[in-house]
Formats: structure tokens, sequence, C-alpha cells
């Protein structure tokens, strides 16, 4: 269903060193690097889509987080989850929401949620019974 998603940043040295470890951290893999251009992209284990992007708005604006929006991440188990959300906020991520069920969304959803450096919001999440 889902071609690619394109969170905005402001400072791409700072995103992309951010976003390295998170995404390293959940086994995507950085399908290209382009500082000059300031944009980055990951995808899942040999597959190419969907992709998941950074970068600068394209307009040459400020980048800015919108207000209820959210980009959720699939960890491949609930540890998975918890590694993440750890290597997220020792990159400089701010805690959300720390990682627990939420039997409200499924009685199999573990969550976190934090934000990056540029506020833009994530979640991470398994659906998978423990």
């Amino acid at each position: 269903m889902i071609s690619h998603v394109h969170v905005g940043i402001a400072d791409f040295d700072r995103a992309f060193a951010f976003y390295e470890i998170l995404m390293a951290s959940l086994g995507f893999e950085l399908r290209f690097r382009e500082p000059d251009k300031g944009w980055a992209g990951w995808h899942g284990p040999n597959r190419g889509r969907p992709l998941f992007l950074i970068g600068r708005p394209y307009d040459g604006g400020p980048a800015a987080p919108g207000n209820g929006q959210m980009v959720a991440l699939l960890a491949p188990d609930r540890p998975g989850v918890d590694r993440a959300f750890a290597a997220a906020l020792a990159a400089g991520g701010r805690s959300e929401g720390a990682p627990g069920l939420r039997p409200h969304y499924h009685p199999n959803y573990y969550g976190a949620y934090l934000r990056d450096p540029d506020g833009n919001k994530l979640g991470l999440c398994c659906h998978d019974p423990a």
C-alpha cells in the first residue's frame, strides 16, 4: 500500500546520525545517502519498498513536524521494540511513551513512541504475541 514515507529534517548530519542507529537497530538497510542533496533512505532487508526517507523539504522552507502525524516502524519482535527505543534515546531521541503493551489498540500491540531530533513523532511496534 505504501511506496515511501518522507520525514522532513533541518540538519542532515544530525538526522542521519540518529536514523542510522535507529534503522540499524530495526534491521533496515541503507538504500542511499546523498548528503549534498540532504537526503537518505532505508528499506527492509532484501526489499526495495517501502522506503523510509529523511530529507530537507523540497520547497527549501524549514522542516516542521505536524500535529497528529506519526510514522510507525515495525520491529521484528517485542525485544526489538525495546532495543530500538533504547538506541533512539541514546542517539538523541525524546521519549513520548516507553515500550509496553497497548491493549486498547489490540491484545498483542507492543509499542513505544518517541521524537527524533527534529521533533518528528515515531512509533516502534510489534503486533505479534510474545
